[in-house]
């Protein structure tokens, strides 16, 4: 499965992401500054008139979300962050998850993003320039980041992949489980689609057999998993979660799966280790 970020930029998985990564910052910050690490960064900004018009999930995404009268708290933090990015008006551009932490880094904390891809890396350094505190790395972040996590003691760290290789599901399980292993006291969140359970169970499997310890399961299904060449749905899996992250995901998966899904859609989230 390819999943290219501008192609799919502001769509469901996005908004789930991206709401639970506010919360999951915020939480911490609470305890002090932090250095977020996020393995896959992509461009950080993207022009929803550009490659997101092809695939249209923009509009069924953000589009949706920003023209809801019912947004709860952390639904209502996102859509803040989107408007702040858009001071004109609408929802034109859409921010990654590199602008949405720089946008948010208080006195000590800092924000590295790795991007293996030059052009995208180039466009990435310029979204971060104004940012004192946040850097663009070229390399492969899941060779990279367990030395900068190990360097930084309590580190957030956010893996992204876009699921291009058949070998995602495996390395992002085994950077998440070493992660923990040299510093137990990280906070690791991998994003994955949601194709088929066949699939994303033995991604949990490979993660439980890596040591991980305490993970929170955060699932969106907007449509029964019967189609493994679609994404129906999205999950955040959570490493060494904050106090009340289970409620944080919960809100977040409830209300996407009951505003943007299809018939039966709905959210599963849960605790284990």
């Amino acid at each position: 499965m390819n999943y290219r970020h501008s192609f799919h930029a502001g769509n469901f998985a996005d908004l789930v992401k991206h709401a639970l990564l506010l919360w999951l910052l915020a939480q911490r910050q609470a305890t002090g500054p932090v250095t977020v690490l996020d393995t896959h960064a992509g461009a950080g900004l993207y022009d929803l008139a550009g490659d997101a018009v092809r695939s249209r999930e923009a509009e069924a995404g953000i589009d949706r979300l920003m023209a809801s009268d019912d947004r709860p708290p952390l639904i209502e933090a996102l859509a803040q962050a989107v408007a702040e990015t858009n001071p004109g008006g609408g929802v034109r551009y859409y921010p990654g998850s590199p602008l949405l932490v720089a946008c948010r880094l208080r006195s000590g904390d800092r924000y590295v993003g790795f991007e293996l891809n030059p052009p995208v890396l180039a466009l990435l350094g310029e979204v971060l320039e104004p940012f004192a505190a946040a850097a663009a790395r070229g390399g492969d972040g899941y060779d990279q980041v367990l030395a900068e996590a190990v360097a930084n003691p309590g580190s957030f760290v956010l893996i992204d992949p876009p699921f291009e290789q058949p070998d995602d599901y495996h390395r992002a399980a085994d950077t998440a489980a070493a992660i923990l292993r040299g510093d137990p006291t990280a906070t690791v969140a991998v994003w994955t689609p949601l194709k088929d359970m066949e699939t994303f169970d033995g991604f949990l499997r490979r993660l439980a057999g890596g040591g991980a310890g305490r993970v929170l399961v955060a699932e969106a299904r907007l449509r029964p998993l019967t189609n493994p060449m679609t994404m129906n749905g999205c999950a955040l899996v959570v490493l060494n979660p904050s106090e009340g992250a289970e409620a944080a995901a919960t809100e977040v998966c409830g209300w996407v799966t009951a505003r943007l899904g299809q018939a039966g859609a709905r959210a599963e989230v849960w605790i284990s280790g």
